[in-house]
């Protein structure tokens, strides 16, 4: 049998000059060291093929570490931080600052800054894991820790996750799009238009926008939409800060009675009333800051906090696709687009909650429309929004497409038939339950609570564990340990936010978990 080649003797996509050559690599595993051949019957152009991923990598002929040779990846540094970015920026951030208001600006730093760091780390872990075996597919991570068992944890973690985040997103644009409209054209509420039914507005998004973007056969095209959708939440971000300035505190709530046609000013400040609870403060001890708060509604900030980084099924298909792939480089894509979203979260808590202090609701957008539903700055804000969301969606169903691949057509090679399916049957799966059973979606609470921990923090962290030889790091070393604490920390968030949802259930209250 032909030996392996160097690097040199490899073309710049990483695949030999022969179609039908068979290459022995040399593969370690948790327990032993072991020589497999894989035999290359075609060529490999997709990184959502489960083929793909099981081509390991080959050394070098310099003795440095082994360079990925599943996929020619092509996707710059830049766009690959977009992408990241928009997997980590969901309808979350509208809730930072009430978040903000039940725990004081330090705390809530605090906590920000911890869950940005512990995020980091379990990218860290995932990109070494992938480093050891040579796998960038979070499926065949669980398969060569656990086996079977492991593949099909994290395949369904994935999607059931991601689908409760498609579900929230389309839930948004269901029923948000429609007042933005009516609010932009002053429709009556009971004109039946077929443009204000939020039904029909939402199968139109899905058809004409999200879905050609879902077709997109690789991550990295979707790069412009995610730079877009960027820009749409920094418009929003500017427009919170703006009106930290503009709003003064105490304020009145808008009249139903006053005329549409009244100056904006005339509607929004009252410099001696405040509104709390539906009622008129005589005082402005609601406008002071607070630096540190523990109220009833502190803990539910927690677990909203910890999950406020969920981009961790997107981690390894952008890892895929970048160019000039390397754990230090991948890693950087990840600080960066957890830096820039931990800015643009920490900004908009700040200057939202400096805006209307404990009056700040769970939907930040809402208590703008409590001042003056009709203003312009702020339906442009919200349209933004529903635009960032949409983008979102293409993002997300990439992993899960890719997970439906790796579980239920193994070892197949990309076809555009089934890439299309695919994309038609979850988008179609998801308008319905948002149309026709929307009140089943508070399941998907109970799913992002048991999901979100198995992605972020134990999944990460367990097949860590199992993958790195135990002759490079043994069981008590050091790394290992802070492993084990992390996957102990998943557990904690997943037993916090089951036990916050059942307490909402059973006391019919709305305090529940806030979207990603």
């Amino acid at each position: 049998m032909e030996p392996v080649r160097s690097e040199m003797s490899v073309l710049s996509n990483g695949k030999g000059h022969d179609l039908g050559e068979e290459m022995c690599v040399p593969m370690k595993t948790m327990m032993e060291e072991e020589h497999s051949c894989t035999h290359h019957n075609s060529r490999f152009d997709d990184p959502g093929s489960t083929l793909t991923e099981n081509i390991e990598f080959l050394p070098n002929g310099e003795g440095k570490k082994p360079r990925f040779t599943d996929f020619e990846g092509k996707t710059s540094f830049g766009m690959s931080v977009f992408n990241l970015g928009n997997a980590i920026m969901g309808s979350g951030i509208l809730g930072l600052a009430y978040a903000m208001a039940n725990t004081g600006i330090l705390l809530f730093l605090f906590l920000l800054t911890a869950v940005a760091g512990l995020s980091c780390y379990s990218i860290h872990l995932l990109l070494k894991s992938s480093g050891v075996v040579g796998i960038r597919s979070y499926e065949q991570l669980g398969f060569r820790a656990f086996g079977m068992t492991g593949k099909l944890a994290a395949g369904i973690a994935i999607t059931l996750q991601n689908i409760g985040a498609m579900s929230s997103y389309l839930y948004i644009i269901k029923s948000e799009f429609p007042l933005v409209l009516q609010a932009f054209l002053k429709a009556d509420t009971t004109s039946g238009e077929w443009y204000l039914n939020g039904n029909y507005l939402v199968v139109l998004v899905s058809l004409s926008v999200i879905l050609p973007l879902a077709l997109m056969k690789q991550l990295g095209y979707l790069g412009y939409a995610s730079g877009f959708s960027l820009s749409c939440m920094v418009f929003f971000l500017s427009a919170v800060i703006y009106k930290k300035f503009q709003i003064l505190c105490p304020f009145e709530e808008f009249s139903a009675n006053s005329t549409l046609t009244l100056d904006h000013s005339n509607v929004t400040v009252n410099h001696n009333h405040g509104y709390q609870n539906g009622h008129v403060m005589e005082d402005d001890s609601y406008c002071s800051p607070q630096m540190f708060t523990v109220n009833t509604h502190t803990a539910y900030t927690i677990p909203i906090l910890a999950f406020a980084f969920v981009c961790h099924p997107e981690v390894l298909p952008i890892y895929t696709e970048l160019r000039n792939p390397t754990q230090r480089k991948m890693q950087h894509v990840s600080n960066v687009s957890i830096l820039i979203m931990y800015t643009m979260y920490f900004l908009a808590a700040l200057f939202g909650y400096l805006t209307f202090y404990t009056n700040v609701e769970p939907e930040l957008l809402h208590t703008y429309s409590r001042i003056d539903p009709y203003d312009t700055l702020i339906l442009c804000v919200r349209l933004a929004v529903l635009t960032a969301v949409t983008l979102t969606v293409p993002i997300v169903l990439f992993p899960v497409r890719r997970a439906i691949q790796e579980m239920i057509f193994p070892n197949k090679t990309f076809n555009w038939i089934r890439h299309i399916a695919i994309a038609v049957v979850l988008l179609t799966f998801i308008n319905m339950l948002v149309i026709f059973a929307p009140n089943i979606l508070g399941i998907f609470g109970v799913i992002g609570a048991t999901s979100a921990p198995c992605l972020i923090f134990i999944f990460p962290a367990v097949f860590y564990i199992r993958i790195v030889p135990k002759d490079k790091e043994p069981m008590r070393s050091t790394p290992k340990i802070f492993a084990a604490c992390f996957a102990g920390l998943g557990v904690l968030f997943m037993i916090m936010s089951l036990g916050f949802i059942i307490i909402d259930w059973t006391s019919g209250s709305s305090s529940g978990l806030g979207g990603h």
